[in-house]
């Protein structure tokens, strides 16, 4: 059966969707030999040699789901230029070749879907559906109620104001305070922005949700593989099946 390529790329566990689009515009992808530069184009992955960097690629045979518990001081890349760790040198024993679903920056932990799910992975990504992540920020400062209310209300950044947010304060010591975000968006370490923004910078980020899926237990740069049950949901979520998130603690 046809696909386009960058669907069969993502769903090989390759790159990512927009990853593979880039790919195939500067002519990094062959479809029998033959470099393909258009993005409509469609080839079908049982009959047709695809390879993408002169690497051939195939579809997994099965689906993995992994929920990463992303430390400090890794780049959420399947390589970096600069020889920093990425994030899937922490897949001991993960012969599947999996890729993150989104970011989290090199400075922050937590939670970190990986598959070779391409589908699920675009569609978790996209930013007509609205998927709740929950972060714990510890930030400088006491935090006032006058900064909630305008993290509340959203807060105007570069690119322009972000969506409402939900805060909530957790704990405070003579120095800092902890508060607990919900955001909705992907923007580029937006959390942090926003936070900043307000007057607080942060010093130490966790997410610890991403939709109905939850850290939970998982040790910091340890992994686990998911339950047909939550992979489920993140798929009804990814659908836009379900309306309402429920954070699982």
């Amino acid at each position: 059966m046809q696909e386009r390529l960058q669907k069969i790329i993502s769903a090989a566990g390759a790159a990512s969707r927009r990853k593979a689009e880039e790919l195939i515009v500067e002519g990094c992808v062959t479809v029998n030999g033959r470099i393909v530069r258009e993005l409509g184009t469609k080839a079908d992955p049982e009959k047709d040699a695809i390879k993408v960097s002169g690497k051939l690629i195939h579809l997994p045979q099965s689906k993995t789901y992994i929920v990463l518990n992303k430390p400090r001081g890794f780049i959420t890349s399947m390589k970096d230029p600069e020889g920093r760790p990425v994030v899937t040198e922490l897949l001991k024993g993960v012969k599947a070749r999996v890729v993150p679903v989104g970011r989290l920056d090199y400075d922050t932990e937590g939670l970190l879907i990986m598959t070779n799910d391409g589908d699920l992975a675009h569609s978790l990504m996209h930013p007509s559906h609205v998927i709740s992540k929950i972060y714990l920020a510890k930030v400088k400062g006491i935090i006032e109620d006058k900064a909630i209310e305008r993290l509340e209300k959203g807060v105007k950044l570069r690119e322009g104001v972000t969506a409402p947010a939900r805060v909530k304060k957790l704990k405070k010591s003579v120095a800092n305070s902890w508060v607990e975000i919900t955001v909705h968006e992907g923007r580029y370490r937006q959390v942090r922005r926003m936070l900043e923004e307000v007057g607080y910078p942060v010093i130490k980020l966790i997410r610890v949700t991403y939709g109905s899926l939850a850290l939970g237990n998982v040790p910091l740069g340890k992994y686990r593989h998911l339950t047909s049950d939550e992979v489920k949901l993140l798929k009804d979520e990814s659908a836009g099946i379900s309306k309402k998130v429920a954070v699982r603690r």
